[in-house]
């Protein structure tokens, strides 16, 4: 519970305001002596009805004796990430789901390709048992440590228990890369979305047709091959040059997708990097589920339109299908690492819970939900791009790049994304300042400069990444499978394994299933580098 009544302390002066009263100390020392008996997050010692004071007689006591009246109908943490404070289940499972998902759903269809339709599928639902397995294992890390006090700790804490100051400083570290990794996929995405949107607008401002000049399908709903070289069948010579008078000409000089646009959101989004706080940005956190409900609606219309196009050859590929096993599999489940992170978090999410025997049964639904996001849409765009006549081999990183820019529907889906992942954006660059700047100089906002040579890094990370390198598939697997090395395999298994050491429980079939966990994680990102 949160006390109602803070102690008056240094009043310097009388006031005519109402002094704190004798009952209402004592109530206050009561609650304190209920909170102190166990974690806030246990309610087996909390504090019956009868100490609690009825709403209409509670008041906040200021630390000048001041008293002030608690309105139940405020929202006394207003714009806050979402979380599961005294939510209903559904509510709690449903706020796991919104902060999970993320870019990575655009990435889904392509990892599929890159594994194979079976394996891809095969895949996803292993990842998503041994992120929630080892997710579990950190959730349950805090109540493993006897005689201390480890409600208000986050990993970072319990690591630091385990492992000292180099655990904490380890643990921090793959929590920055990603973050980091995040924050430059959102770069090179919103240079994605801000260059195929104003594309739009322009052509459709000056009337130009541009449905003859990409190679793909013809049709209502056109899918095309960004790069027709991928397809060995395709006749890429085939329309892809037309005329272009001089202002077309000058409009695709200016508005290019990795020579000027990563610049122009420098102008954007460094300023708003160095706001002191985020709140203002948080109040948008809401258009990440308008984005992915309107992504699953937009998949459900594209597939029910086109159709499915699937043949099965186990192991040999076709003229427009991949096989259903491929030794790529790797570049998927790094993907799917980051798909599936929250790990670094979940203590956050779960400690307040009004609920908390219902927590392994909240976040398994919660992952759940999660995976059969990724599936759905993983596997209806892979069966419903048109094969033939392009090849699955066609499949972008970003789906949505396998949609011309002239597509009304995808156009406003990119549109909703980028407003998106500009309001998300500065709350990444929060998180990260919070967490290096404080460990660093043990305050937020050190000073103007820290702060802004600290942006400048980050933007400038994000835009040589969207320049030379826009490939969001490559970036998400890979920092992926670094952060979740340490955050998803290797910490969640040491710490139960030193846990139960400490208790005189460890045995061989736990010890070598912890073991096998870690070798998975070290296995899936060396996978990146040679597959």
């Amino acid at each position: 519970p949160v006390p109602f009544y803070v102690e008056p302390r240094n009043i310097v002066e009388d006031s005519v305001q109402d002094r704190v009263s004798a009952e209402a100390s004592v109530l206050n020392s009561r609650v304190h002596y209920y909170s102190r008996l166990t974690g806030s997050s246990d309610r087996l010692l909390a504090p019956p009805d009868h100490v609690i004071p009825p709403p209409e007689e509670i008041y906040i006591y200021s630390p000048l004796g001041t008293a002030f009246k608690v309105d139940g109908g405020e929202d006394p943490c207003p714009g806050q990430l979402p979380s599961c404070v005294n939510e209903a289940d559904f509510v709690c499972r449903f706020a796991i789901w919104n902060t999970m998902m993320g870019t990575s759903i655009l990435s889904i269809p392509w990892g599929i390709k890159q594994a194979g339709f079976t394996l891809g599928i095969i895949s996803v639902i292993l990842m998503a048992l041994l992120t929630l397995y080892c997710c579990y294992r950190i959730l349950k890390s805090t109540k493993s440590i006897p005689y201390v006090d480890t409600s208000d700790w986050e990993f970072p804490d319990v690591c630091k228990h385990y492992f000292g100051e180099f655990g904490k400083w380890l643990s921090l570290l793959f929590s920055m890369v990603s973050l980091m990794g995040a924050m430059v996929v959102y770069w090179v995405l919103m240079s994605n979305f801000l260059f195929n949107t104003g594309k739009f607008i322009y052509n459709y401002v000056h009337n130009i047709n541009i449905s003859d000049t990409e190679f793909g399908t013809n049709g209502t709903d056109k899918v095309v091959c960004p790069y027709p070289d991928l397809d060995p069948h395709s006749n890429s010579s085939a329309g892809l040059s037309y005329h272009s008078d001089n202002s077309t000409a000058l409009f695709n000089h200016w508005w290019s997708k990795t020579n000027s646009i990563p610049f122009y959101l420098i102008v954007l989004l460094l300023p708003l990097l160095n706001f002191r706080s985020a709140s203002f940005f948080a109040r948008f956190t809401f258009l990440g589920t308008v984005s992915v409900a309107y992504l699953i609606f937009l998949v459900t219309l594209k597939a029910f339109r086109l159709g499915f196009h699937l043949e099965f050859h186990w192991f040999d590929s076709t003229e427009m299908f991949v096989p259903e096993f491929r030794l790529l599999f790797p570049q998927l489940t790094g993907v799917l690492t980051l798909a599936f992170f929250i790990h670094n978090c979940i203590i956050t999410l779960m400690k307040n819970n009004r609920n908390q025997e219902n927590n392994v049964r909240d976040l398994s639904l919660a992952y759940l939900l999660v995976g059969l996001t990724y599936l759905y849409v993983g596997v209806m765009i892979f069966a419903a791009f048109p094969s033939p006549p392009l090849s699955k081999e066609c499949i972008e990183p970003n789906f949505l790049d396998n949609f011309p820019s002239s597509d009304v529907m995808v156009f406003v889906a990119r549109a909703f994304l980028l407003f998106q992942m500009m309001s998300v954006y500065p709350l990444l660059g929060y998180l990260v300042r919070v967490q290096l700047m404080g460990q660093l100089f043990g305050d937020h906002y050190p000073s103007f400069a820290y702060v802004f040579i600290l942006n400048v890094l980050i933007v400038g990370a994000g835009v040589l990444m969207a320049k030379f390198y826009p490939n969001i598939g490559s970036i998400i697997r890979y920092s992926g499978a670094m952060c979740g090395l340490a955050l998803v395999f290797v910490f969640p298994s040491l710490i139960h394994m030193r846990a139960l050491r400490r208790r005189g429980e460890l045995r061989w079939p736990s010890a070598f299933f912890h073991s096998f966990l870690i070798m998975l994680g070290a296995a899936n990102l060396l996978g990146q580098f040679f597959m």
